[in-house]
């Protein structure tokens, strides 16, 4: 990769500008509280910091107050979001490529399983792959998600006179409804023995009426047939080769309701202070699913963020705690339905796929 020739802002990779605003801002508050509190800037230097990993807190015994402020601003801006390197760790991974591919797991299930007792990995905000570190929440393109063994996928559409195009947030994601669809159906010829599963709905905009663009794009970019148009639970055999719409928007029936899945999705992560919290519901809901009604697919989201906690800096701590949850867990066969990620490694895909 090339060195970056400019640190203007406009010439910034999104992280990088992000990463800048945070820095600055932090700086910006040290500064004043250099000023207020001068009577502790001197002992900075001679008290050691001594940080621990547990509970995601720092022990701030002994470290005077500019000292224990400090500490406390890192945690809530989430200090790992600072940082420029990609990282790919078994649990985790905010590089541009999989470290492996799993395009066609769904062939060894058997086709008389229903759709509901089959556990799979899912990302959330699938598209989100632009917009910087508070926008962003994968680093893999839509091909590299699905090869990699992902099936479900999040999509949110801002819906503007009849377009349709990827959003997280005020965030537009330089794509639209139609590549989405291309890319699945592309996949689901190549790859028939499996099955994709969409939530699909609006966001940015508020005209609670997107069904006739989303059939429009449907019959422009892909078939009609490539839908799965029951609202029923499938056995895996029934939806080979088809794209589930989960509709999380108003009209007709296109596929299966969003809020007919049991749904965990406490998202909500004010700092990184409130991981073990986040975690607690991602826990006690993938208890709940092996024992719970297999009538009802469950859904549990992993991913969480809040204006003092990027999507990056919640899934290295929610992705580690699930992998050593699934560890502890190898060999048996339980139903837990779909967990969803921010920024997933393969090996914790291809975890969450074994329990199968």
């Amino acid at each position: 990769m090339g060195s970056a020739t400019s640190t203007s802002p406009i010439n910034m990779p999104p992280h990088s500008f992000t990463q800048s605003v945070s820095v600055s801002l932090l700086l910006a508050v040290l500064l004043w509280l250099q000023g207020c509190q001068a009577e502790d800037s001197h002992l900075l230097g001679s008290v050691p910091i001594n940080i621990t990993e547990e509970s995601d807190m720092a022990s701030t015994k002994g470290v005077p107050r500019m000292g224990k402020i400090l500490i406390e601003l890192m945690t809530l801006l989430g200090a790992v979001g600072l940082s420029n390197s990609a990282i790919q760790r078994p649990d985790y991974d905010d590089t541009a490529a999989p470290e492996f591919l799993n395009p066609s797991w769904m062939a060894d299930l058997p086709d008389s399983r229903p759709l509901s007792e089959v556990t799979m990995p899912g990302t959330h905000n699938t598209m989100a792959i632009y917009g910087g570190a508070l926008a962003e929440c994968q680093s893999w393109s839509l091909a590299s998600q699905l090869r990699a063994g992902v099936r479900f996928l999040d999509v949110r559409v801002r819906h503007v006179r009849g377009n349709l195009t990827i959003h997280h947030g005020v965030s537009y994601q330089r794509a639209h409804f139609g590549d989405v669809l291309e890319g699945v159906a592309d996949f689901l010829r190549e790859y028939p023995s499996e099955m994709v599963l969409m939530r699909l709905k609006e966001e940015f905009s508020e005209t609670f009426d997107i069904y006739g663009a989303v059939v429009g794009y449907i019959h422009l970019y892909a078939d009609w047939d490539l839908l799965w148009h029951s609202r029923l639970m499938p056995t895996v055999g029934q939806v080979r080769g088809k794209l589930i719409v989960l509709q999380d928007f108003g009209g007709p029936d296109l596929g299966m309701r969003y809020g007919s899945l049991d749904i965990a999705d406490d998202w909500k992560v004010p700092t990184l202070l409130h991981v073990a919290e986040k975690w607690q519901s991602v826990h006690e809901h993938l208890e709940a699913a092996p024992v719970g009604n297999k009538a009802y697919i469950f859904l549990t989201y992993g991913s969480g963020a809040g204006i003092f906690a990027y999507p990056n800096a919640i899934a290295q701590r929610i992705n580690a705690r699930l992998y050593d949850y699934l560890m502890a867990l190898i060999g048996q066969n339980r139903r837990f339905g779909i967990i969803t990620m921010d920024f997933p490694a393969s090996p914790l895909l291809q975890m969450i796929i074994n329990f199968n």
